[in-house]
């Protein structure tokens, strides 16, 4: 076996570890922004429940306030009942007097319906308001969580990448660059040769290229998408018990 191989099996292996690293620390910000929306969409239906409870308090209060006026204006008409002339003065006046108390009958509906609106926003709102203490230790708990394991997983792929160093520089640079060349290119660099097959492509190797591979010391490559060969004897693998083998 190439002195080179085994350390590119475990380059390629610290590479992997890190990309997964990469990806698990990328999504966390949004994973942040997500908690944080919910608990600002929390708030801001609480808000916007408060505001219409305002609302509807001040609709009350105006219709309230019409009523008063209308009532008054109802008990000046009552007084002026005595000092008509005629019977079609005092009839125009009860049947304004009648429009105004419809009026008012119209407004106190009015006003019950937004009691009875009032009484559901109220009931929203005090439920807002019991939870809205716990959704704010819950986001922050998942928050800091997300935070810690952030962290952790950067201090992780430090480490990771220092181990990546280490490798490369036991490497040739040959040896390196054709890994590059590789794994930039493909993703996978390094594959099993599978039932004389390339693992990573899998396009049948010629058989004396094959045998070469089994043969050879040399780090040799596929000869269609390059990746860097290597081949397990079937003795090895039936002691490991298995039948097939997926590339690293």
């Amino acid at each position: 076996m190439h002195p080179d191989l085994a350390t590119v099996k475990e380059l390629q292996a610290v590479d992997r570890e890190i990309a997964s690293l990469t990806s698990k620390i990328e999504i966390i910000p949004a994973e942040i922004k997500k908690i944080e929306d919910q608990l600002n969409e929390f708030l801001h239906a609480h808000e916007e429940r408060k505001s219409r409870l305002a609302a509807n308090q001040k609709e009350r209060r105006d219709l309230e306030g019409e009523v008063q006026l209308i009532r008054a204006k109802i008990s000046k008409h009552r007084d002026q009942l005595y000092e008509v002339k005629s019977n079609d003065a005092y009839r125009a006046m009860l049947h304004e007097i009648e429009g105004e108390e419809t009026k008012i009958r119209g407004i106190e509906d009015r006003i019950l319906e937004k009691m009875v609106e009032a009484e559901q926003i109220e009931k929203l709102v005090r439920e807002a308001a019991a939870r809205l203490e716990g959704e704010k230790q819950r986001v922050a708990a998942e928050k800091s969580a997300l935070q810690t394991e952030q962290k952790d997983d950067e201090a992780e792929r430090r480490a990771a990448e220092e181990r990546r160093a280490v490798l490369a520089a036991a490497l040739s640079n040959s040896t390196l660059r054709l890994y590059e060349k590789a794994r930039q290119s493909r993703g996978t660099a390094v594959v099993e040769v599978i039932d004389a097959s390339c693992g990573g492509c899998h396009v049948m190797l010629r058989p004396q290229f094959y045998n070469e591979v089994r043969a050879s010391d040399a780090l040799m490559t596929c000869e269609s998408c390059g990746r860097i060969l290597f081949y397990v004897s079937p003795s090895v693998g039936e002691d490991l018990g298995e039948s097939t083998r997926v590339a690293m």
